[in-house]
């Protein structure tokens, strides 16, 4: 049996010894080393060559952004973060993903010991996601690393009427999330997105999208709120999302019961609202991630007549969610990360194929 080789860099002797023992719980997993600081874990990654690093945000001598970077840069390996349930260490750990860190886990802001020996179970599984990460995929977001970002003449097009498009993704997904959004022209249906990540993360991560994009992306944190063509709506970290049609307008509600296929948000049940909407023409999309939600729920909007995508193997950090509804049937196009948005642009727009040009983002 292969086993993952990890190495624990945090400055906390106390997280050390927890994630330490977390672990060395499955018998997939052996921690290989501990590192205090980056200076420390630079010579260890040399000694050690593990398959998957546990890093803390915020250390002394080199916070982890800074050693992430260099990683990347160097020894592309594959990053579970360990960040704070805060403002800051939301921004920095969303950042983090965009430079190529595979997942994160959150620590608690009490009782550390007894919070994350319950998530003993969800912090293995992460670890052991990472592990089958290819490294060399690691940091390559077309939106992080492109000066320019492909625009679409559709002047002369004819609109072909579609009226929402629904997109779901968990690990991986801030990445690619961004990567779609950042190609798309500002003339597009509401898009309404479920990523999977905390309460206190949705904020920062629509306002990144938001800088990203010429959609204007908002955190949805009202009932009710009116979907709006060249607007794309973040669920938000607590909150399942569903959209509803009425008098021939489309709205975001929100849904405040308890967890649905593991998750709150759950991308099913966005994709479940789509596909009864009557009369409504959509596009699910479901991107990278890790389980299972959101492939019954595609299913579901495919047989409600909805066009549906998934992103392939090979351009997703975890083919889970969407090589779980390609196994079962639910999916129309399956389409590398970069073909995405330009696929939604075809399907939005019918006639003649979109123009493509390059112009610079500003």
């Amino acid at each position: 049996m292969n086993t993952t080789r990890v190495l624990i860099v945090d400055d906390s002797e106390l997280i050390r010894s927890i994630l330490t023992t977390i672990l060395s719980g499955d018998p997939t997993i052996e921690v290989v080393g501990t590192a205090a600081d980056p200076f420390e874990a630079r010579d260890k990654i040399k000694q050690l060559n593990p398959d998957v690093i546990t890093l803390d945000v915020e250390m002394p001598r080199m916070d982890g952004i800074t050693f992430l970077k260099n990683l990347m840069r160097l020894r592309p390996t594959p990053v579970v973060m360990i960040s704070t349930l805060t403002q800051q260490g939301a921004e920095i750990t969303i950042e983090a993903l965009e430079l190529g860190a595979v997942d994160f886990i959150t620590k608690p802001r009490v009782s550390k010991k007894d919070a994350l020996l319950a998530l003993t179970e969800v912090i293995q599984e992460k670890v052991r996601h990472a592990s089958r990460v290819n490294p060399a995929s690691l940091g390559q977001s077309n939106a992080a690393k492109a000066g320019n970002k492909i625009s679409y003449d559709t002047a002369n097009c004819v609109q072909a009427g579609v009226d929402i498009i629904a997109i779901g993704a968990s690990t991986g997904g801030t990445t690619a999330i961004k990567d779609v959004l950042a190609e798309l022209p500002a003339n597009m249906p509401p898009i309404v997105i479920v990523q999977h990540m905390p309460e206190q993360f949705t904020a920062s991560f629509a306002a990144r999208l938001d800088k990203a994009s010429d959609i204007n992306v908002l955190e949805v944190i009202q009932d009710n709120t009116l979907l709006k063509p060249g607007h794309a709506y973040l669920a938000r970290g607590d909150q399942h999302m569903k959209v509803a049609l009425r008098g021939g307008i489309f709205y975001a509600e929100l849904d405040d019961s308890g967890p649905v296929s593991g998750h709150k948000p759950s991308v099913n049940v966005l994709f479940d609202s789509v596909a009864k909407l009557s009369g409504a023409r959509s596009v699910g999309v479901l991107l990278t991630g890790m389980g299972s939600d959101g492939a019954t729920g595609l299913g579901r909007m495919k047989q409600k007549g909805s066009v549906t995508v998934a992103q392939d193997e090979a351009t997703s950090v975890v083919w889970g969610m969407p090589g779980v509804a390609v196994r079962a049937g639910a999916v129309d196009k399956v389409l590398p990360l970069d073909k995405v948005a330009e696929f939604l642009v075809r399907v939005c727009y019918s006639g003649q194929l979109p123009k493509r040009t390059i112009g610079n983002r500003g």
